[in-house]
């Protein structure tokens, strides 16, 4: 039969539980927001919600920010966004990697024409503050790009410190929050974090293919020291800036800035189910409260990590850097991690992760966030896992993992 001619059925994908670093399951009013019907972009109703979206998610960011908005696509859009619009050809750029993501944002930065020097910390540690400072003092980068929490490695950068240092050194700080936002304490104005970056799939519990962005004053006037308005949509009378202009049309903050701002200068057609479903994500976990998502967080992986290490397995990298929603666990020897997960997901409907470059092989990464973060899907997720690695010829102690879990969780009620 010729292609041409195919027609495929109804969408049925199969049920699963989302247990890798994401997209994990998305919260149930969620997708019932995905489902609300279309508006015009400028429709009055609509552009309230924009306004909405923005005042929920300075919220979660913890800033006062104005310019707090979202960015079509997934969250590498986001890095994307503000870094084309913020390096000009020549910039230096720090960029301190402890991760497979730190490696997308040199790989970013040299695509915008940015001087990058990279700092490079061992896979399942972070960086300390003194070597931050030193890099600082050598380099005089004009910006710095980090990741807050990355997980390929499940390890969590602390930032209390950092973005002082880069403040007092006059650089701009850039974070990558995407895996952190939602999930593990965030404080984008105490922190003095001058743009941040995130998505939804991860501790927001939402579909990927919205980023939620935070940027200061200081990234404002960077950007709007480049702006130009193109040609079809540029009021009479608007002079562009003497700034290089921004080389992405789509990802140009200067324009999403008069989009989301009162004057509503038309840009791009704004992802409508999907600023429906950002909405939500933050609505939710506001409604929860933050400081009690972050508990929740760090409770269940807590009960997790217990019965992980209760059925005679090690969990990877400095424990006290663990990000508070993914954990390493380094595979046994002598037992097929692919078997593995290939046995949870087809025999039992879970799914965990494998991980990257030196990492690929030899570490499962277990996430356990927004609405999958409970105690009946931690509980699942053990029992299983004892089941198919016994089933693969690990020495995996029956029930143990389980019942851990379990007393963590009854002497945290």
């Amino acid at each position: 039969m010729s292609q041409s001619s195919i027609i495929f059925e109804d969408l049925d994908p199969p049920k699963r539980l989302l247990m890798g670093p994401g997209p994990v399951d998305v919260y149930p009013s969620v997708l019932e927001a995905l489902s609300k019907p279309m508006l015009g972009q400028f429709d009055p109703q609509f552009t309230e919600y924009m306004n909405q979206v923005m005042v929920l998610f300075r919220q979660v960011f913890r800033t006062e920010n104005e310019w707090t908005l979202l960015i079509d696509g997934t969250s590498r859009a986001a890095i994307e966004a503000c870094l084309v619009s913020m390096i000009e050809p020549g910039d230096r750029v720090l960029v301190p990697r402890f991760g497979r993501f730190g490696f997308l944002l040199s790989e970013i930065s040299k695509r915008c024409g940015a001087e990058v020097i990279t700092l490079d910390a061992e896979w399942g540690t972070v960086f300390e503050p003194d070597q931050i400072a030193d890099a600082l003092k050598s380099h005089a980068p004009k910006y710095v790009t980090m990741v807050h929490g990355d997980t390929s490695t499940t390890m969590a950068q602390p930032l209390e410190e950092i973005g002082p240092l880069c403040r007092e050194a006059g650089t701009i700080l850039h974070i990558d929050a995407c895996a952190t936002l939602g999930g593990n304490p965030l404080e984008v104005d105490d922190w003095q974090l001058d743009v941040v970056t995130a998505g939804l799939q991860k501790c927001m519990s939402g579909p990927p293919g919205s980023a939620p962005t935070t940027f200061n004053d200081r990234v404002a006037e960077i950007v709007s020291n480049r702006k130009h308005i193109e040609a079809g949509i540029r009021p009479d009378g608007f002079e562009n800036a003497d700034g290089p202009c921004i080389s992405s049309n789509y990802f140009d903050l200067s324009m999403l800035m008069d989009y989301w701002s009162p004057s509503r200068l038309n840009h791009h057609t704004e992802a409508t189910s999907m600023l429906y479903a950002a909405r939500e994500c933050a609505r939710v976990i506001l409604s929860e409260g933050l400081e009690q998502v972050f508990k929740r967080h760090r409770s269940v992986n807590a009960a997790l990590r217990a019965g992980l290490e209760a059925m005679e397995l090690k969990l990877f990298g400095e424990a006290k850097y663990r990000m508070a929603n993914v954990t390493g666990v380094v595979i046994p020897d002598g037992v097929d991690g692919e078997a593995v997960r290939r046995d949870m997901l087809n025999d039992f409907g879970i799914e965990i992760g494998t991980s990257f470059g030196p990492l690929h092989g030899k570490i499962w990464r277990i996430g356990s966030m927004g609405h999958v973060c409970r105690q009946e899907h931690v509980l699942r997720c053990l029992d299983t896992l004892t089941t198919v690695l016994q089933r693969n010829g690990a020495s995996t102690p029956s029930h143990v993992g389980v019942d851990t879990a379990e007393n963590c969780f009854g002497a945290d009620k």
